[in-house]
């Protein structure tokens, strides 16, 4: 059983321990870790799962109601420690509508929003770029205007939900963005694109080593109504930077329901394991490896939730949710490691627990920005904003 003491830390209401657990009850029965074979057929499934259980609602926000990061947190956490692609289905109709939900029209909003919701569409947040991944400001993809409609060129690549999506909120450049070459974060604008546009099409499916939809998008003269422009046009940095500032800490999240899942699978097994006329448990080396994993996951929790608890009370969070990012992904690969060491040859053979979840967390460190990318942001948070007026000099 998971320890579930954090639930009981103050940066939680009744309510979202409340949810915790009735997710928990509910992941028990409908998801578990492993691979299926037709990924794409497991995530549309996984979506309505979702949606009918009343979960996606708590992905998305707009037409009134605030986005609830420790919500999002909570729920991510719980699913990833039941299954890698549970995870992967909720987080991805929020991040794909996340733009939606905190920058959409009315109408795109009351468009969308129950739809994802329900799990009746799948989303897909389309950013990144073959040459512009953690440098958003290199984006190529371009958007002209023509009459009332824009005409978008050029590729998105490492795009979730890629091949299954039924729409995405695509970035691309409308403007000069004052960088080198023209390019730069200034003249980027964010569109959505319906799965079925004229001239968007699949260029590639790509496959990883923990399966799920994934693909390279190719634009060639989409047309896109000027009223699926999400925001002003040159708005599409900040609505990027927006949603991933939401997101970028229910990653840790997750992160650490891959974590407590591999403790979970190490505390049984060094209980079970005989060895030596002894139990794995029973030797100082499995006992200190097993304390520094549980402090590693706490310690990478507290980030987490202090993180998710100062964006729902208003605050800025972009050095908050880096740490939590960096300090639970790379804390996550650790324990999963320790947890794989343990269990020996059994490790390594394909659909076991601990490497089922080796497998999934290996991306996290890297997608969403790369631990090295949330050390830049970390560091250029202190320097900007670390020292009060006058101080330092």
């Amino acid at each position: 059983m998971a320890d579930r003491d954090y639930l009981d830390w103050p940066f939680f209401e009744p309510r979202h321990r409340a949810l915790a657990l009735e997710l928990d009850a509910w992941a028990g029965e409908h998801v578990k870790h492993g691979h299926d074979r037709d990924v794409d057929a497991a995530c549309r499934t996984l979506v309505a799962q979702l949606g009918r259980g009343g979960w996606l609602r708590h992905a998305i926000g707009g037409a009134g109601s605030a986005i609830d990061t420790r919500a999002i947190c909570l729920i991510r956490e719980t699913l990833a420690r039941h299954a890698g692609l549970a995870d992967f289905a909720f987080a991805m109709q929020g991040l794909g509508s996340g733009a939606i939900s905190l920058f959409g029209s009315k109408d795109q909003q009351e468009a969308w929003l129950p739809r994802v919701a329900s799990g009746d569409a799948i989303a897909a947040f389309a950013l990144s770029e073959p040459l512009a991944g953690s440098d958003v400001a290199a984006m190529a993809c371009a958007a002209r205007l023509e009459g009332d409609s824009y005409v978008l060129d050029g590729e998105k690549t490492w795009i979730s939900n890629g091949g299954i999506a039924d729409f995405y909120v695509v970035f691309a450049r409308t403007a000069d963005g004052g960088g080198e070459g023209g390019r730069g974060s200034k003249g980027i604008s964010a569109f959505i694109v319906e799965a079925e546009a004229p001239g968007l099409s699949i260029a590639e499916r790509i496959e990883v080593i923990a399966p799920h939809p994934l693909a390279r998008l190719r634009f060639d003269g989409c047309r896109v109504p000027l009223a699926n422009r999400i925001g002003e046009e040159g708005q599409g940095f900040k609505v990027a930077m927006a949603t991933l500032d939401v997101f970028r800490t229910s990653v840790a999240a997750a992160s650490l329901g891959f974590a407590r899942r591999a403790l979970d699978e190490a505390l049984k097994r060094a209980k079970e394991r005989a060895m030596f006329g002894k139990t794995l448990a029973d030797f100082q080396l499995t006992q200190a490896k097993l304390a520094q994993m549980a402090t590693g996951i706490d310690a990478a929790a507290l980030l987490t939730y202090r993180a998710a608890w100062m964006r729902d009370g208003g605050k800025r969070v972009t050095k908050e949710a880096a740490m939590a990012k960096l300090t639970a992904t790379e804390t996550a690969q650790q324990v999963i490691d320790a947890a794989v060491q343990m269990f020996g040859g059994q490790g390594v053979v394909s659909g076991e627990t601990v490497e089922t979840l080796y497998r999934e967390i290996r991306a996290l460190r890297i997608y969403e920005g790369a631990s090295e990318v949330q050390l830049l942001i970390i560091a250029r948070e202190l320097l900007a904003y670390g020292l009060p007026a006058g101080e330092g000099k």
